[in-house]
């Protein structure tokens, strides 16, 4: 590999995430939902919200693995981690930005709070200061090996990891299904179930792009973007970006920005196609513990492991939680070991100090 990427200008990381145990932001969604007079729906669900310290393990792994971005914005709804604290007289403290959901609805605000991740992704290319080309994460994503610019970028292209396939319109098995569903009242539209909306809404995605027959199916990894193709996309289509952020909770009427994104830059050339690098996926409410345990012993082998997304942490046992903790601590280091880690190698005191064994330059 090579600084392809780096030399294009400089990338920055935007992270979004949410303190749902903040009585204040709890207090927010309880009064939106009362207006509405509904319950508590699956959009609404309290794992969308829970902070179980996972981005701590994102900002940690960013610091450790890819020391080349320049600055990681974290966007959150008039809240800040509790890791800008640690951060306070360090040399990273400037690295970090806390941006606040008004930022970003600025002309929108009729729209807020809100309580939908597709909603603020679709605003993040409106970050003041923001890079052109830039790297998002969900909070609950981390770096497990160092990465290079050029694994996100090479000069102004796009890489992009998926799989290319029919839109499910152009399938006769699954056009088949679905008529059977809708004969039988089963809309799979209405599916309850996070795999059918999440499929429906990428193929959506391409459409808006133009491709109406395939699409690319993109896997779950932090999404390289760039903001000038955003930018000039809702220029041109602002009923595209009202429609996306009038729904406060996730909706199915929803488009995928970053799907719709990695499209736009396909349909124009400046996409490259390279699926090598891909993530470890850690469920611990779905997943079998040995499962799992297997996922991270294959990481820890395979050279391609380069992220991983471990969903609703807290919802797992006791047990469960501790040993994947103890795996991210041995692969990323604790955010504190990090710091310290830099600081020392600053002074040139790493020797003896027990954490040499950190992989990456900081």
């Amino acid at each position: 590999m090579n600084d392809a990427g780096h030399n294009a200008g400089p990338i920055d990381a935007v992270i979004t995430w949410v303190d749902g145990a903040d009585p204040a932001h709890a207090a927010r969604l309880a009064a939106y939902l009362d207006s509405i007079g509904a319950g508590r729906p699956n959009a609404a669900h309290p794992t969308r919200f829970n902070d179980a310290g996972e981005i701590d393990y994102c900002v940690a792994s960013i610091f450790r693995f890819a020391p080349w971005i320049r600055t990681l914005h974290v966007v959150t709804d008039r809240q800040a981690p509790r890791l800008i604290g640690q951060l306070a007289g360090t040399r990273f403290a400037d690295r970090v930005r806390v941006v606040d959901h008004a930022e970003l609805f600025a002309g929108h605000a009729q729209h807020l709070p809100t309580f939908n991740s597709r909603a603020i992704i679709t605003t993040l290319w409106r970050i003041d200061g923001l890079s052109e080309r830039f790297v998002y994460f969900n909070d609950d994503f981390a770096l497990i090996r160092p990465v290079r610019p050029d694994d996100f970028f090479r000069d102004e292209r796009v890489v992009l990891r998926g799989k290319w396939q029919r839109q499910s319109a152009h399938r006769p098995l699954r056009k088949l299904i679905a008529a059977a569903r809708r004969m039988a009242g089963k809309d799979p539209a209405r599916s309850p179930t996070a795999r059918v909306r999440n499929l429906a809404a990428q193929e959506a995605s391409a459409r808006m792009a133009g491709f109406d027959r395939d699409y690319l199916r993109l896997y779950h990894n932090p999404f390289p973007m760039r903001r000038s193709t955003l930018e000039h996309f809702f220029a041109e289509r602002p009923d595209l970006l009202e429609a996306n952020l009038r729904h406060r909770l996730r909706s199915p009427a929803q488009f995928k920005t970053e799907v719709l994104a990695a499209h736009l830059e396909a349909a124009q050339g400046n996409a490259v196609f390279d699926a090598r690098l891909h993530a470890v996926q850690l469920k611990p409410s779905e997943q079998w513990f040995p499962r799992m345990r297997r996922r991270m012993a294959n990481a820890d082998r395979d050279e391609n492991a380069a992220f991983v997304c471990v969903q609703s942490l807290e919802l797992a046992p006791p047990r469960v939680q501790a040993s994947i903790r103890d795996w991210l601590d041995r692969r990323i280091g604790r955010l504190a070991e990090v710091l310290a880690h830099a600081t020392m190698r600053e002074a040139g005191a790493v020797a003896g100090s027990g954490l040499e064994d950190l992989r990456g330059d900081i």
